[in-house]
């Protein structure tokens, strides 16, 4: 078999369901009236407290005026503890949000996402809404979907016009892909198809490290030429002889997900020490055994331990972790049993987490104890690097990588929220890390400093407006909410969930879009009697 076709069904194996169809996606409708206010002329929030992204702690209450999707002005709306003050008066307005009490923060940027596919989330409508509803303004796509550039370019283009109830689409796209002249196998092919995909829509490559190294290299050089991004997972057929310190050397963005970061500090050998019967292709071998690299490297807080955060850092890499995507390999029967599925996660979606060597992610074939205390060793060690990455002034970003292993669009990346403060990370870092750092890292190739990320004069009206804080418990943004014991009452209930999602300017009602997708999951119950 040719060198390309066998790295062509070694990324089916890591990315598409078996058998599925690349394209056979439905792109969003256009905007209906009523979904969504705006855009204003002069939009007002009201009387909120501000958490602006920047690792400021929070302030308020503020009035934020915003005009023509620009913020123009923050403003001390009234001082805290003066009873009975009138509140400042306002300018004249098409629009004000009474956000008293509430917290406003940037709208949150997600690194590592996808849409659905044909079988399991066939309408794009359905993880665009989810995203929404739970802040989501901004998300690179590594990609969207599969082969398909032109389809991504759209969506990309309808959503900046607003035209369509999405956030805003940054396309990244893998090696190769879309552009109709096969596959690169020499270092001028790869720069061939790095300068195409600069002219067609493009905002960065998205590497698995099945190309030659000397392909990857002659790539990352070529993207930093055309101004645009780069991020790798690093898999495990590529990582011997492409990890992540070495990929940092050679100019990658951003590494996502854990890969290549253990195989540059392992203590022993250049190669994880796998079982003799180990085997890639079967998931349950591939996700059982890839934890159990935590206790192959150097101990954490040695000289090669800080020698490698260090070379990352000199080389400007981010770590984009998504410890959410693996949480199911810790504790399965929290991830079956969350709240949200029944209400928000398609029966065909469902149906994909389930068990199958036909599905990416659905290994839980025989899931032992032992996988789980394996992973959560993992997990202790991977939650330290990153912990002392961010603390040595490393930039680390916020990704989900939904749609996978029992992890929902939109929910999972709240739970990453709350496993990044797992990882040691304070509320305002954590905050950080899902508005101004992923927001810089997506312009950083373009040279440009970011449009949106914070709240602040000058900046996109891309905010988050949350009646509770999110910073005493992430958990509030949940758009199933959070349990809850009234004391005045004696009663215990669901509370929180984000209240308004503002991307361009544009005023989403969180709770209207998620009894979207509710209505779409019932729909489908209703076809398909399931």
């Amino acid at each position: 078999m040719a060198v390309w076709k066998m790295m062509a069904v070694a990324a089916a194996l890591l990315t598409l369901p078996m058998g599925a169809a690349a394209g056979g996606m439905n792109p969003a409708p256009d905007r209906k009236p009523g979904e969504g206010q705006g855009p204003f002329k002069t939009l007002i929030i009201r009387g909120g407290t501000l958490v602006d992204g920047t690792g400021a702690p929070p302030v308020g209450p503020v009035d934020i005026i915003i005009h023509d999707n620009l913020i123009a002005e923050i403003r001390e709306s009234a001082r805290p503890g003066q009873v009975g003050a009138p509140p400042k008066p306002l300018p004249a307005a098409d629009q004000v949000i009474d956000a008293t009490g509430q917290y406003v923060l940037p709208g949150f940027v997600d690194m590592h996402t996808h849409g659905g596919t044909p079988d399991k989330a066939a309408d794009l409508t359905y993880v665009y809404k989810l995203w929404l509803a739970h802040g989501v303004t901004t998300v690179r796509t590594v990609p969207l979907v599969w082969d398909d550039n032109a389809l991504v370019v759209s969506e990309k283009t309808r959503s900046a016009r607003n035209q369509i109830v999405a956030p805003r689409i940054f396309n990244y796209t893998t090696p190769c892909s879309s552009w109709g002249k096969g596959p690169c196998n020499t270092p001028e092919q790869g720069r061939a198809f790095v300068r195409w995909a600069a002219k067609n829509g493009v905002d960065g490559i998205k590497f698995f490290n099945f190309e030659r190294p000397e392909i990857m290299a002659a790539m990352l050089d070529e993207a930093k030429i055309q101004h645009i991004g780069t991020v790798a997972h690093l898999s495990q057929p590529g990582v011997g002889r492409m990890n992540a310190q070495q990929a940092g050397a050679l100019g990658l963005g951003t590494v996502t997900h854990y890969y290549g970061h253990f195989e540059s500090i392992l203590k022993d050998h250049q190669i994880q020490a796998f079982p003799t019967d180990y085997n890639y292709a079967n998931e349950e071998d591939r996700f059982g055994q890839a934890a159990a690299i935590w206790d192959q490297t150097v101990e954490p807080g040695s000289k090669e331990w800080w020698d490698y955060l260090q070379a990352q850092k000199a080389n400007h890499v981010t770590f984009d972790p998504t410890f959410t995507i693996y949480s199911a390999g810790r504790d399965l029967m929290r991830a079956r049993n969350a709240d949200w599925h029944k209400p928000y996660t398609l029966p065909s979606l469902w149906a994909f987490y389930q068990p199958s060597h036909a599905h990416h992610g659905s290994f839980f074939f025989d899931w032992t104890t032992q996988h789980e205390v394996t992973w959560r060793r993992f997990f202790e060690r991977y939650m330290q690097l990153i912990h002392d990455y961010q603390k040595i002034g490393g930039r680390v970003t916020t990704g989900s990588d939904s749609g996978f292993i029992f992890n929902l669009y939109g929910f999972g990346y709240i739970q990453e929220l709350e496993l990044l403060q797992e990882a040691g990370l304070t509320p305002l870092e954590v905050v950080r890390s899902a508005t101004l750092n992923g927001a810089t890292t997506l312009y950083d190739p373009k040279g440009e400093a970011p449009p949106m990320g914070e709240v602040a004069p000058g900046k996109l009206a891309d905010l988050v407006i949350v009646p509770e804080n999110p910073l005493a418990n992430f958990k509030v943004l949940y758009g199933t909410g959070r349990m809850k014991f009234d004391e005045t009452t004696g009663q215990t209930g669901m509370t929180g969930g984000v209240r308004y999602t503002v991307k361009d300017g544009i005023v989403y009602d969180a709770k209207a879009l998620l009894a979207d997708v509710a209505a779409m999951v019932e729909a489908q119950r209703a076809a398909t009697g399931k």
